[in-house]
């Protein structure tokens, strides 16, 4: 018997997921502190750390609107096009006798071995 526990899936990704939190993290603060360096004031990069991470926000919600509204274009074109089946917008031509009796036929075109005019090339 194994005493050893497992590290669940879950965990694994709840771990991954805080590494890299932290990594952020200790970015942002690295940036903070080089915008300090070089004389902006700390509160003042505070702001302009947020206003990137806004913009960064918008720039996401830009993209998610367009894609789901293309989404829904598309459900929308498949929803119309399943709506519209109607007996017209099908092939006239069910039997291939109808299809012989049509002027201008070539049975070449509809490959019709058993035609009498059909060559084989």
């Amino acid at each position: 018997m194994n005493t050893t526990t497992r590290t669940s899936t879950a965990e694994r990704i709840g771990r991954a997921f805080g590494r890299g939190w932290r990594a952020y993290a200790r970015g942002e603060r690295r940036v903070s502190n080089w915008l300090v360096a070089k004389g902006v004031p700390s509160v003042g990069a505070t702001v302009l750390l947020w206003a990137v991470k806004l913009a960064v926000l918008g720039a996401l919600l830009y993209a998610a609107f367009w894609f789901a509204l293309v989404l829904l274009g598309v459900v929308v074109a498949g929803w119309a096009a399943a709506a519209n089946t109607s007996e017209e917008d099908e092939w006239p031509f069910t039997d291939l006798t109808e299809l012989r009796k049509t002027p201008g036929y070539d049975p070449n075109l509809y490959n019709d071995t058993s035609h009498e005019l059909y060559t084989d090339d």
